[in-house]
């Protein structure tokens, strides 16, 4: 199975694609987490994403594509994988597909979270981050039980350099104008869900595991674990 979470920044797509990819049984694979792990060790990859990263603008088609791609290859995506964050734009999606269509794969299945643009503002302003896992929490959506401090393992929590206002702004702008072209991609191939993110996280998982079952009746690609 391979599964597209869709949304712009602040939708809550990392919140939601790991404990949605335990639930089906498959690998969650993040561009983001990629891209940050990347900077983090200093690659040349990793350098070239952060200049566009830190201006809130997507970052080129060639160095995404690479790096996911490879992701796709290792042997934990056997078996499926939810993709977040990837793809952002046509041309991405569009490199996808032929990529799947030539082991014979494709994508399966490509939900929406659907968020009002002021509600995503208020959520990015808010954001913040464990250096340790990356779970993400929301000073007022989301809080940590302990101020600065991971529910998860304990890490230290920040807030990204790309989650200020302005830049939150400038992110949303260039989604709107880049990545909403992916949804009508994959309307048009007959796999999009749209699921209204403007929930509980408990519902919006809820309700993203009942899109896939609905799309799953009858096929024993998946099961809920």
């Amino acid at each position: 199975m391979y599964l597209i979470l869709i949304g712009a920044p602040g939708a809550g797509k990392g919140t939601q694609a790991a404990p949605v990819a335990e639930r089906l049984g498959v690998a969650h694979i993040a561009s983001g987490d990629m891209f940050r792990d990347a900077v983090a060790r200093g690659t040349e990859q990793g350098l070239e994403a952060k200049a566009y990263m830190d201006r809130g603008e997507l970052v080129p088609d060639e160095v995404t594509v690479a790096m996911v791609m490879e992701r796709l290859a290792a042997p934990d995506a056997a078996r499926g994988v939810i993709l977040d964050g990837f793809p952002r734009t046509v041309a991405q999606a569009e490199v996808l597909d032929g990529a799947l269509e030539r082991v014979g794969k494709r994508v399966d299945q490509a939900i929406y979270l659907a968020v009002p643009r002021e509600d995503l503002l208020r959520r990015l302003s808010g954001r913040w981050l464990c250096r340790q896992c990356q779970a993400s929490y929301h000073e007022v959506f989301n809080p940590p039980s302990q101020p600065g401090r991971c529910d998860r393992c304990g890490g230290e929590l920040y807030q990204r350099e790309d989650d200020t206002r302005e830049t939150a702004e400038r992110r949303l702008q260039v989604y709107f104008e880049q990545t909403t072209p992916v949804i009508d991609h994959y309307r048009r191939r007959g796999v999009l869900d749209e699921v209204d993110g403007d929930q509980g996280i408990a519902e919006v998982r809820e309700a993203i595991l009942d899109a896939v079952a609905r799309r799953r009746v009858g096929s024993d690609t998946i099961r809920l674990v």
